[in-house]
């Protein structure tokens, strides 16, 4: 059986998603034994999030873009020889005696019927996707107040909604796609409230020009917004949250081409529940911890570095979709398939694979969908005058309950020029998200003594989510 000590898989891939589902079907219709590993309990990840069967959702692809697409991958999969491990949380990637590499996942997180499980495999595919980008503002924390992926997630996997009154607010084009979700589903959304403007793409018509099928998608948000009656605000944030026990009202503020906010231009909403979000960074803590390389993004992240065959540093180890940066769905499904192809190639000493005329196209319509994402990551980079929303009891580690106050001490008193030095003087991004949550806040108040812009950050961890104690202890044990 693959994945036993003796026969191990040819191709383990960790995330279920579109680049995950789209590389494990490519590489397994060409050959290779493959093991698929995601923490949740359904395929699809984040974009392809749906409501378990339980719920008696009747027509899910109603929530989604482009269901069809996901539909003809998991076809796909139910008809492969692939062996899908869900509800698995891998925590670690180790290369082992000879050429195989171990995964080491955890099951049952909960803590119920809680177990490891190790799985060896000639190569790894990662395609962990994405985590969103929260600047925090005074009355982040009030209840009511989620991510803009976060408000579509519950709407697509638990077909709720945060709220009746919803304002959807930050910076990226995640943000027409929640608010037409929202609308769509019976919520009111009265102001869908951006920090940068749509401009900023005129400057790259050769990438508008190559990808119209991102412009439609932004035609049919737009028209599902002018539908429902929903006001675009450009050039604005939301400054402060007003309630105690729920959101009762947002500020709304002009801002600068810095993110200063303009003053006297504050407006006051009424709703009961705010969605936010200033983009997305790419979950690459499996990869930094094998010492993959990364690069810094237009949009001040850190992605993977990969090569045309979206191979990383370390030979073995390849990646796909958000981890080389963002870039959304479609673009993600390819370089799965290309990274199917590529390792398939390799492992089976087939290189005319990754020449065929299949993995050229691939490769021209990388190049394209990658020009275009970097457009839209330069057009909705946060500016460094969002420092400037911040009052001082502000929290901007919520684990850890640090305030901004704290982290300018640390800084203009004991000298902190970073956010690894943030947080050993204050505690920040030492709490149960590990700083996924406040890291990008954390070290760009480190560094605004310097050019105020937000490093990226990509520590190496030796953990990539949380894990039980029993489960190190049981590294050495055999598996069943």
């Amino acid at each position: 059986m693959p994945g036993s000590a003796s026969e191990p898989y040819d191709l383990a891939v960790i995330g279920a998603g579109c680049a995950g589902l789209a590389g494990a079907v490519a590489a397994s219709e060409l050959g290779l034994s493959v093991v698929l590993l995601d923490a949740s309990g359904q395929i699809g990840g984040q974009f392809y999030r749906h409501p378990a069967p339980t719920l008696g959702a009747v027509r899910p692809q109603a929530l989604h873009h482009d269901w069809a697409a996901f539909d003809h991958l998991r076809r796909r999969l139910e008809a492969s020889d692939i062996t899908p491990l869900l509800g698995h949380h891998v925590w670690s990637v180790a290369r082992e005696s000879g050429k195989l590499w171990a995964v080491h996942a955890v099951t049952g997180a909960d803590g119920e019927g809680e177990r490891t499980v190790r799985v060896r495999a000639r190569a790894i595919l990662l395609t962990t996707g994405a985590y969103e980008r929260q600047l925090p503002f005074p009355g982040w924390t009030v209840p009511g107040v989620v991510g803009a992926g976060g408000a579509q997630a519950m709407l697509k996997s638990g077909l709720v909604l945060p709220g009746n009154r919803i304002v959807v607010a930050g910076s990226g084009p995640l943000l027409l796609a929640v608010a037409s979700s929202l609308a769509a589903a019976g919520a009111r959304v009265p102001a869908v409230v951006e920090a940068s403007g749509y401009l900023g793409y005129a400057r790259h018509p050769r990438a508008l020009a190559a990808n119209p099928r991102k412009l439609a998608e932004a035609v049919v948000h737009g028209s599902a917004l002018l539908r429902h009656r929903v006001r675009l605000r450009t050039r604005s944030a939301v400054t402060e949250v007003h309630g105690t026990d729920r959101v009762e009202a947002v500020t709304v503020s002009r801002i600068d081409p810095r993110w200063r906010p303009v003053p006297g231009t504050g407006q006051r909403i009424a709703c009961d529940a705010l969605a936010v979000g200033h983009g997305l960074v790419p979950q690459i803590d499996l990869a930094t911890s094998l010492g993959c390389a990364t690069r810094r993004t237009p949009d001040e992240t850190c992605a993977l570095v990969l090569d045309d065959l979206q191979e990383t540093s370390v030979p073995g180890i390849w990646a796909a979709g958000e981890t080389g940066g963002i870039g959304g769905a479609q673009l993600a499904v390819m370089e799965g398939e290309l990274a199917g192809i590529a390792v398939t190639a390799r492992l089976l000493g087939k290189p005319f694979l990754t020449g065929s005329g299949r993995a050229r196209e691939l490769r021209r319509r990388r190049i394209r969908m990658r020009a275009f994402a970097d457009a839209m990551a330069v057009a909705h980079t946060p500016r460094p005058g969002w420092t400037e929303w911040l009052t001082d009891d502000t929290y901007v580690c919520r684990c850890e309950e640090v305030t901004a106050g704290r982290v300018r001490e640390a800084v203009a008193d004991f000298g902190a020029r970073d956010a690894r030095t943030v947080k050993l003087l204050t505690r920040a991004g030492m709490g149960w998200c590990q700083g996924r949550l406040c890291g990008a806040a954390v070290a760009c108040l480190a560094a605004c003594g310097g050019d105020g812009t937000v490093p990226p950050s990509a520590e190496r961890r030796p953990l990539a989510v949380p894990v039980p104690l029993g489960a190190l202890a049981s590294l050495d044990e055999p598996d069943d």
